[in-house]
């Protein structure tokens, strides 16, 4: 039981990532906490993905290397997808810097009551 599950290390590496991710995204009122869970949760599904590409013994896809040959696909996806990440995380900052010098703070609940106010 212990060799499979030490085996397993990095699936629940990712999948605990996912779940810290999740519960800061929606466990929390401060919209800076929302992002840093979101890029938890986007690290999450990077370190996933790329463990599900995984082939014990691969090689390089080669003509001349042996079999069996390792896919550089996923990899080249999530160097997109981290570039992609960064951006979000860069435009969602910039938005929270604009609510925060209108309404004064980062709390949701204090946003959603000053906006329904108005």
């Amino acid at each position: 039981m212990i060799e499979l599950l030490a085996s397993r290390i990095y699936y629940l590496v990712a999948f605990s990532l996912l779940g810290v991710g999740t519960y800061m995204m929606i466990g929390n009122q401060n919209l800076v906490k929302k992002v840093i869970g979101m890029n938890i949760f986007q690290t999450g599904i990077f370190l996933f993905f790329i463990v599900t590409a995984f082939v014990k013994g691969g090689s390089p896809p080669l003509l001349t290397a042996a079999e069996p040959h390792v896919s550089p696909l996923p990899h080249v996806l999530i160097l997109t997808a981290i570039v992609v990440g960064v951006s979000l995380t860069a435009v969602a900052l910039g938005l929270i810097v604009r609510i925060y010098n209108e309404y004064g703070t980062l709390n949701e609940e204090a946003i959603r009551k000053v906006t329904a106010d108005e």
